[in-house]
């Protein structure tokens, strides 16, 4: 198995969710806040912030934190000399929430399943969730053996070890993300109630394997079963993302099996085997001559013509409707053209080339000298 190490793919950081899974609501609000010309960039700095948001003071910062793990915003100094982070909406943000946005209630189950594809992709804000998917060696665990796992990954990353208590918090906070905590009783609402809970355990990527004591949930497995509300688009979508991603090329292809196996691919992410990612690609190459799925020497590949990226994006947007062609959505470069200064000089600094490609984003950063 390809051993990818953790320092490749995510950033240190550890707990900043104030134990709070993402819940309904959240990003819509986050944005709206950040895009109203009264409120801006320093919302979550302000001291009526938990006014505005209408959520408490901890709920605040968990939201500022998933806003921003879901690769929804950039945070930057408020100026030169300040050591406060404001922040401001990527144009991903712009293109999913605005009201004229893809689906800015989140209501299609497919939205949830790309952004857990942002979530875990690379650079990835939650290395314990990318752990938990893509470098475990069992699909069982407790919270426990996650947070063990994750540790050895720090280690092997190089990273200064977080106390071990904040991985912890993180092992739970997904297990409570992804999977109904107690089992339902007669009468309790059930599954209603965890939905409104966390949309996320709508996926069904993660259940219980058994109740324990109060009867709490002890121990968790991912599932297997056919992703019936995971469209064949965003499938499509996450495995040219995961090529663009893995090597810049032009065009080229890339192997089913790397595409299922490889720590970080949609295969893992999803819970998908081979023979479904192939069901799905074959389904979406039909409306896109840009890409097929061919034979080789004892493997199946995907085989795609120009950059990847852009035909991930087109996928994409295809699915909701073409929303790259409605006046209200600038493209992205319009769109970061518009944005503070200190934003364009931090996805530079950080070399956020998933968000803005690297001549452009050079170029505008560049003009603010």
């Amino acid at each position: 198995m390809l051993e990818t190490k953790l320092k490749d793919v995510a950033e240190p950081s550890f707990s900043r969710h104030e134990t709070f899974h993402p819940r309904f609501g959240w990003l819509h609000k986050a944005y709206s806040a950040l895009t109203d010309p009264n409120i801006g960039s320093d919302v979550f700095l302000r001291e009526n912030a938990t006014v505005t948001l209408g959520v408490g003071k901890n709920m605040v910062n968990a939201i500022r934190f998933w806003s921003y793990a879901f690769k929804l915003t950039i945070e930057y100094p408020k100026d030169p000399t300040s050591r406060a982070n404001v922040a401001s909406p990527t144009w991903e943000a712009k293109w999913l929430l605005d009201e004229n946005g893809a689906d800015p209630y989140l209501e299609d189950t497919a939205s949830l399943w790309l952004l857990h594809w942002w979530l875990l992709a690379k650079p990835c804000h939650t290395p314990t969730w990318w752990v938990a998917f893509h470098a475990q060696s069992t699909s069982r665990f407790t919270t426990s053996e996650l947070t063990e796992t994750t540790l050895r990954h720090v280690r092997l990353a190089g990273w200064e070890p977080p106390v071990e208590a904040s991985v912890t918090k993180d092992a739970d906070c997904l297990t409570k993300m992804y999977a109904r905590r107690r089992e339902p009783t007669a009468g309790s609402g059930g599954s209603f109630e965890d939905l409104l809970d966390s949309p996320f355990r709508e996926l069904g990527l993660l259940e219980p394997t058994g109740f324990g004591r109060n009867n709490a949930a002890s121990r968790w497995h991912f599932t297997s079963n056919a992703r019936t509300s995971l469209p064949p688009a965003l499938v499509a979508y996450a495995c040219l993302d995961y090529a663009a991603r893995s090597e810049p090329l032009q065009s080229g292809s890339i192997a089913l099996a790397r595409l299922t196996n490889e720590p970080g691919g949609p295969g893992r992410a999803f819970r998908l085997r081979e023979p479904e990612i192939a069901h799905a690609l074959e389904e979406v190459a039909g409306e896109y001559p840009q890409m097929a799925l061919v034979e080789g020497i004892g493997q199946r590949s995907l085989r795609f013509e120009g950059n990847p990226k852009d035909l991930a994006w087109d996928v994409l947007d295809g699915y909701y409707g073409n929303v790259r062609t409605r006046a209200s959505l600038p493209d992205r470069e319009a769109w970061y053209a518009t944005q503070p200064p200190g934003m364009l000089r931090e996805m530079r600094r950080r070399g956020r080339t998933d968000l803005l490609d690297q001549p452009t984003l050079d170029r505008l950063a560049g003009a603010l000298v």
